[in-house]
């Protein structure tokens, strides 16, 4: 396995699928980790699958305008370095870190084809009730995706 994307935030399904990675590749690590955080405008929400490529362009300037872009990308930059630490301390060294802004699912599968890796290996901590009122990501991507995913729990 050469390359390997671990979509991350900060949940319990973002670092339960980084110590999978550790586990399932520790001894013989990948040629590197692709660490990816999607900035979900307006955070997770029942209207968040309804917002249209236009309406999603045009919240990202008002975002950028207003400086929240900022704020959110420095944040997404404090939980990819924090899982990067993580790995590294485990002997992985040839981490990258992506940051994508907008719908999760799509962005992980974009990021996937357009990187060639050859596995995504996603968390999933939601309870039945938030993955019926907002959706399974983890489920999503493994069902589009074009290469093997990894649930982690």
């Amino acid at each position: 396995m050469k390359k390997v994307l671990l979509p991350v935030d900060d949940s319990k399904g973002a670092r339960a699928s980084v110590q999978a990675c550790i586990r399932l590749l520790g001894s013989r690590s990948p040629a590197s980790v692709l660490l990816l955080h999607v900035l979900q405008p307006g955070g997770k929400s029942l209207l968040h699958d309804r917002i249209s490529d236009p309406e999603l362009a045009t919240l990202r300037e008002q975002l950028e305008a207003s400086g929240m872009m900022d704020d959110m990308e420095q944040a997404a930059q404090q939980i990819l370095e924090a899982h990067k630490k993580f790995l590294q301390r485990s002997r992985f060294s040839r981490i990258r870190t992506l940051t994508r802004f907008g719908d999760v699912a799509e962005e992980v599968i974009k990021a996937a084809a357009e990187e060639k890796v050859d596995m995504i290996i996603i968390g999933s901590s939601r309870t039945l009730l938030q993955k019926l009122l907002m959706g399974d990501v983890a489920r999503e991507v493994a069902n589009k995706a074009k290469v093997s995913v990894l649930i982690a729990r």
